[in-house]
Formats: structure tokens, C-alpha cells, sequence
């Protein structure tokens, strides 16, 4: 079966820069319509320039932060308005928020909650209805492999992603007698924005080639992954090649979790 979305309407939260991005591009390459969301509109237009391009469908850049209710209603209403219905819905907005467990703030907990978690959530509860109504939606939730395999000082990030893993568990049930699938995919090492960022801020004298040589040691592939990979993956799951996964969490990491 080919892994075609030829009239779906796909919202991706994280949507300008690195795997978001890639996601978009390959949703936009197999036919549907896509809205991206973030919060920096330069990049947004950039981005929607680049996925344009990617197909010969529509695609819409909204500015929002769907770290708040405000945000996650302007990105779903904004989707609605251009498409007329939301088929598929991925949760990627995200940072990797991590440090000693003492010394992470209730500032940083909240944000991380906020971002992570509740933006799954209440997109997730205005997509529902219409997917349900119409027995036919995809929501994939974009975890990372912390999720299962928790390591010391990797909170809260382990945490809302833990969390993020029950949600999808919880919807996927509701959501199979509908044919709503809800299914996550948990980024080990992939090649991203925030890498990028990280190298840049060590400023170690490193190439990005360098930095990311070092980043591959342990895992059992040799390399890191590319967004690329990870987007394939998530079409599988948005397409209907994908229709008999539902409550699935998927490792995309090249065989470095210890937990399956």
C-alpha cells in the first residue's frame, strides 16, 4: 500500500525547523494539505515556503505558542477555517528540558508541562469531536525515548514525556471505535534544530559533523538519525499503509533504548 495523503488535512505543532519540518514536507509530498504551527513567524514563512514547494497542495504557516489554551485554539481554529475539517494531528512541539531533579524549578516544571503535555491535550480534545464524527483521524504523538527508559537528571523532560505515552494510551481506546488511531513515536538521537543550537552554544571548536560523530557513540546503528527518517515513520502512521496501529509507542533511535 502506498503511504499517500491525498485529501487529509494534517495540523503539526513545532512545524518550522527540524523534524517538524520534515514531517510537513512529507505530508505536503504525499498529498495533504498542511498547516504548521510555532511561534516565530519569520521562520514559519520560510518553512511554508520550502513545504509549499514539497507539493502541489495548500499549506499555511500560524503563528501561536500552543503552550497556552489561547494558542492551541488559534492553531486549530486557523486550520479549520483553511481546510474545512482536521484529519491528522501531530504533536511536536517540544524542547528538552533537563537537569539534577533538586534544582529544576516550578517554573521550568510548569513550562515543560505546559508545552509538552497540555498542548497535547487540548488540541487533542478540539480534534476529537470532528474525528470521531467522521470515523476517520490520526493523531501521532511525537515523544523521545526518555519516555520508557528514564534516566537520572533527565527531568522534567522524562516526566511529560512519560506522561504524553499514558495520554496516548488513554486516547487511543477511546478513539478505535471510531477509527481514530493514536499512536507515538519517540525520537532517540535525530538530527535537529536544537542540536544545532547546543553545538553552537558549547562552542568547543567542534564541526556540527564532529559534534554529531560524538553524539552516535552507543548506538548500536553507528549514526544518528535524520529528520527524514523520523517524518517516514510518521506518514506511515498518518496514511492509511499504517491502519491497524493504534496505542503503539515507537522507538526511531537507531536501537539505543534499552527498553523495546
Amino acid at each position: 500500500m502506498q503511504m499517500r495523503m491525498n485529501g487529509r488535512n494534517a495540523l503539526v505543532t513545532g512545524g518550522s525547523r527540524g523534524i517538524g519540518r520534515a514531517i510537513a514536507k512529507h505530508f505536503a509530498g504525499a498529498g495533504a494539505n498542511v498547516a504548521i504551527i510555532a511561534r516565530d513567524a519569520a521562520a514559519l514563512e520560510e518553512a511554508r515556503a520550502e513545504i509549499a514547494a514539497a507539493g502541489s497542495t495548500k499549506t499555511i504557516a500560524v503563528a501561536a505558542d500552543v503552550a497556552t489554551a489561547e494558542g492551541c485554539r488559534k492553531a486549530f481554529e486557523a486550520t479549520q477555517k483553511a481546510f474545512g475539517q482536521l484529519d491528522v494531528l501531530v504533536n511536536n512541539a517540544g524542547t528538552s528540558q533537563r537537569g539534577e531533579f533538586t534544582a529544576v524549578s516550578d517554573e521550568v516544571w510548569q513550562n515543560d508541562i505546559d508545552l509538552k503535555l497540555f498542548a497535547a491535550i487540548r488540541l487533542c480534545r478540539l480534534a476529537f469531536p470532528g474525528m470521531k464524527a467522521r470515523r476517520w483521524g490520526r493523531v501521532i504523538n511525537v515523544l523521545n525515548i526518555g519516555a520508557k527508559a528514564p534516566a537520572a537528571a533527565s527531568a522534567p523532560t522524562s516526566v511529560t514525556r512519560a506522561a504524553g505515552m499514558a495520554l496516548t494510551k488513554v486516547l487511543a481506546g477511546e478513539g478505535a471505535p471510531h477509527n481514530v488511531l493514536v499512536n507515538a513515536v519517540l525520537v532517540g538521537r535525530i538530527e535537529s534544530h536544537q542540536w544545532v543550537r547546543r553545538h553552537a552554544a558549547e562552542n568547543k571548536g567542534r564541526t556540527l559533523a564532529e559534534f554529531y560523530a560524538e553524539m552516535a557513540r552507543g548506538i548500536p546503528l553507528g549514526r544518528i538519525g535524520t529528520a527524514e527518517e523520523f517524518a517516514g515513520m510518521v506518514l506511515f502512521l498518518a496514511s492509511d499503509a499504517g491502519s491497524y496501529l493504534t496505542g503503539t509507542a515507537i522507538n526511531i533511535d537507531g536501537g539505543l533504548s534499552p527498553v523495546v
